[in-house]
């Protein structure tokens, strides 16, 4: 299939105050292509907005927790409102957490899949007859972390385990109106100054920058594959080598990679920072 020219269409991408987020819709924007941004602080998404302006200025915010239906139909609703038409739907945010789960509070889990499901499940279904119009794309920004649980990350792993489904059913029931469905498992990347991750407790943890570490994936490069996997109407992108041997092991050899993990507790403790 040719790759799809990406000038001129509408996108969608939720979580995109910061982070990966925002580099997708730089990015985007970079393609010729409409930005609505979403997050749920104004005052980022307004410094966001003028990081993609930068660019061009086919750039709107709505601020909105989209973990809630109604919002996630609001914020579909105001793209088409302004724009007139909807090509691509970015499901990125997210939140992460940090703790096993015998110390954990079941809130935890609560907060984690109503961010990471319901933030994409509201405004995907919202999308929805849009897209069918124009045989759209829709991407979830998931990670190495939904191949398998992994320790102290329990809520976050099945969270974005459950997007994996959501994303396999999508792709099967929409093939007949010709919507692409992307799956984009991350690995360990940048991240901004003051992002944070739920705790046992339900409080929230700040994350250490990860900038020094190594392995880390750049967010601009995650925009690219994100921006990679549109044009070419791929389904799942695997990234780092680790990932993809992490796949590729668990599918075939789940007890050894079991194995791994116990020896390499240690190493999981650290990279929960």
């Amino acid at each position: 299939m040719a790759k799809v020219k990406l000038t001129g269409k509408v996108a969608v991408i939720t979580g995109s105050s910061r982070g990966i987020g925002k580099a997708i819709a730089i990015d985007l924007a970079k393609q010729g292509v409409s930005i609505v941004l979403n997050g749920r602080n104004q005052e980022r998404l307004d410094e966001a907005k003028v990081a993609v302006e930068k660019v061009h200025d086919k750039v709107i915010t709505v601020c909105c927790d989209i973990s809630e239906k109604d919002a996630g139909k609001n914020l579909i609703q105001s793209a088409i409102g302004h724009f007139g038409q909807l090509d691509i739907l970015i499901n990125n945010v997210g939140v992460s957490n940090r703790g096993n789960v015998g110390e954990s509070d079941p809130e935890v889990f609560k907060k984690v899949f109503a961010s990471n499901l319901f933030g994409a499940v509201n405004p995907t279904i919202a999308a929805m007859p849009e897209l069918r119009k124009t045989k759209g794309s829709i991407v979830f920004i998931s990670s190495l972390a939904g191949i398998r649980g992994i320790p102290g990350m329990s809520a976050y792993c099945s969270s974005k385990m459950a997007l994996r489904a959501v994303a396999e059913s999508i792709r099967l029931e929409e093939k007949v109106n010709d919507i692409h469905v992307g799956l984009i498992l991350v690995g360990i990347t940048q991240i901004e100054h003051n992002k944070e991750a739920i705790a046992a407790d339900g409080s929230m943890q700040t994350l250490e920058k990860r900038d020094d570490k190594k392995g880390v994936q750049t967010m601009e490069y995650v925009a690219s594959v994100v921006t990679k996997n549109i044009r070419k109407r791929k389904f799942i992108y695997t990234l780092t080598g680790i990932g993809k041997l992490n796949s590729f092991m668990q599918a075939r050899f789940p007890m050894l990679v079991e194995k791994i993990i116990l020896k390499n507790l240690h190493k999981f403790e650290e990279r929960r920072q």
